[in-house]
């Protein structure tokens, strides 16, 4: 039986590293965000950015829906940055009778920051694929926001090392 994989971690934490291993085992698609905006924007949304994602995150979770019923394993690579996030769209799986198997990605500030850097330099370079810049209002938003999940949330807890 096909089912969803909810990739939970902060912005540069290694959750699109972490989606692409999975898929080779779990033989899944991923479905991301951050490449659909940059696909379709390049990254350029300014104020309009969360409208924008919210949207894009709506019509991904309703292909989730299609691409798990035809027996497609999904992996969703989004954060999910809060308990009432996680939750809402748990419930919203389970009303669609999809199992759901969440994995955090938990990373040391000394990483976390250095992983920041090393994106920022590469957006800079023009290397930086779909990413995108992490400016100190990012940074202040994720820190101000994610919520660490509790235990019982998460099936998978992955340590991202270097």
């Amino acid at each position: 039986m096909a089912k969803v994989i909810l990739i939970c971690g902060k912005i540069c934490s290694g959750k699109t590293y972490y989606a692409n291993e999975i898929k080779k085992k779990e033989k899944a698609v991923v479905l991301s965000t951050d490449e659909v905006t940059y696909d379709l924007t390049n990254n350029v949304q300014g104020n309009g950015y969360e409208e924008f994602a919210n949207k894009v995150n709506t019509y991904l979770k309703k292909k989730t829906v299609e691409l798990v019923n035809v027996g497609c394993n999904v992996i969703l690579d989004w954060g999910f940055w809060t308990q009432k996030e996680r939750k809402k769209i748990t419930d919203y799986f389970s009303n669609h009778n999809i199992k759901v198997e969440w994995h955090y990605i938990d990373i040391e500030d000394s990483i976390w920051y250095k992983n920041i850097a090393d994106r920022n330099e590469k957006v800079e370079n023009g290397n930086g694929g779909y990413s995108f810049y992490v400016d100190e209002g990012l940074l202040k938003k994720v820190i101000t926001i994610f919520e660490i999940p509790k235990s019982n949330e998460i099936d998978v807890w992955y340590t991202f090392e270097r």
